[in-house]
């Protein structure tokens, strides 16, 4: 099997394609003044671009898994999330509570896509 790997970052790969599928690695808000609504649409809008250049698109998103910093900022974030995909794009998730994220990071969220 084939791994294709691209964008290095000192500690990891942002996007691995293996096997048809492509990885893309925990992503969080550059703002982290940002609150929860601001967090997730600069994370959506990142992960869009990591989609675009593995050849994919958020209606190939096939499994996201979205670790909050505090579970009451769920709803929140699914307000956004519900706004960004489309009801039949929706992928399988989990959304995990976590104690620390990182100085001021709400949330991080991973994808797994389909090659469009």
């Amino acid at each position: 099997m084939t791994v294709n790997r691209q964008v290095q970052t000192p500690i990891m790969h942002r996007i691995v394609e293996a096997g048809g599928l492509i990885f893309i690695g925990g992503t969080t808000a550059d703002d982290k003044g940002a609150d929860i609504r601001g967090q997730a649409e600069q994370i959506l809008a990142k992960l869009e671009g990591w989609l675009k250049q593995a050849g994919s698109s958020r209606a190939h998103v096939v499994q996201a898994t979205i670790y909050l910093s505090d579970l009451s900022l769920k709803s929140a974030f699914n307000e956004v999330w519900t706004n960004w995909f489309k009801a039949e794009d929706l992928p399988a998730r989990a959304a995990v509570g976590v104690a620390e994220l990182g100085k001021g990071t709400l949330v991080e969220v991973t994808f797994v896509a389909a090659r469009a």
